[in-house]
């Protein structure tokens, strides 16, 4: 039996459920019982690390793992399971619009006195939470765009070839020093931050996971493709604004260059997406499938939702004074000569 000698390592557990994942993972130990994962909170550490770890598996996979376990029969199992509960928590607590029209047209919205992270980030942020929210961050745009390729396949027509004509330019259109993967790294660098895929997992919150594991859950099964579609739609169409927030924080704590060029590119970019997304994607999809308009919409408010629930633990953190990691990050490095004061 071959294990991967790349990637990641594997996290620690953080309850029964992600601790037996983990087990299996490495050999040593059975598979969390039906009963067990039934009762695990579906927002929880617990339950959001074990799905995790059950994903990664379809991406990089862990250094000590056998690769072969992706498509391992009784893994595949307690992930179907885990997907369940997350899924139904999803249904259930998210509010959702009446219709496509209404949802994409609250994203285009932006209220006049913002209250979300990138505004505390842009008008109060410190060099150490603009820290904690790339480290955070860093277990998507490391891998920025891969969970939405999976989606691909499940598309033809117009939002098919509109939907690779974004993911392309995700990708550095051709040009590795542009995918914008490499892209958050440099940024990272900035901030005195390791780059290592997978680096941050043990600090990253369970409302950060959750983020991250509903692209996977989307992109990953096809009677969800409206769902990704939506929420791809919400992360592109609510970019550009959030990204010009986040590049004006970078310059006004003097992060680096790369961390203000990340952002930076974001707005340009993301301004033209979200024109594609709108009329291409959504409108290709939906002028091939009408049934699933009630999928987009779903998919665009519970991107809202997991946002939010993000966005609240971490305002909620920071602003009693406290980290919002799981585990501390290292130092950061000392401010470069003529950067703006950081306290």
């Amino acid at each position: 039996m071959e294990y991967d000698r790349e990637g990641p390592q594997l996290p620690a557990p953080r309850g029964p459920v992600s601790e037996a994942v983990g087990a299996r993972l490495r050999g040593t130990g059975p598979l969390p019982a039906p009963e067990t994962v039934a009762v695990t909170p579906a927002y929880g550490d617990d339950l959001q690390l074990a799905l995790y770890q059950c994903y990664e598996l379809h991406y990089r996979g862990f250094a000590g793992v056998c690769p072969d376990l992706e498509w391992d029969p009784d893994l595949l199992g307690v992930r179907a399971a885990l997907e369940r509960r997350f899924l139904a928590a999803l249904r259930a607590d998210t509010p959702v619009h009446e219709s496509v029209a209404d949802a994409v047209g609250a994203l285009l919205v932006e209220p006049v006195h913002g209250e979300g992270v990138s505004h505390f980030l842009r008008d109060e942020g410190e060099l150490w939470q603009l820290r904690e929210y790339a480290a955070q961050r860093s277990l998507y745009h490391l891998k920025e765009a891969d969970p939405h390729a999976w989606v691909l396949p499940r598309l033809w027509g117009r939002s098919k070839a509109a939907m690779a004509a974004v993911e392309f330019d995700e990708y550095g259109g051709g040009r590795a020093d542009r995918v914008h993967a490499r892209l958050f790294a440099g940024l990272m660098t900035d901030l005195g931050l390791d780059t290592t895929y997978g680096a941050h997992l043990d600090a990253a919150s369970a409302e950060c996971l959750a983020t991250v594991n509903m692209m996977s859950l989307f992109g990953l099964h096809r009677s969800l493709r409206g769902a990704l579609v939506g929420h791809f739609a919400a992360v592109e169409i609510t970019s550009s604004p959030g990204s010009r927030r986040l590049a004006e924080a970078m310059r006004r704590t003097g992060a680096g260059p790369a961390a203000e060029h990340f952002y930076d590119e974001h707005v340009e970019a993301d301004a033209v997406h979200e024109q594609i997304v709108r009329h291409e994607v959504i409108d290709g999809l939906l002028e091939q499938e009408p049934q699933l308009a009630a999928d987009v919409v779903f998919g665009i408010d519970a991107t809202g939702h997991l946002e939010d629930r993000f966005g609240a633990r971490l305002l909620t953190d920071w602003r009693a004074g406290r980290s919002s990691l799981r585990t501390p990050l290292p130092a950061a490095p000392p401010p470069r000569a003529g950067s703006a004061h950081i306290s």
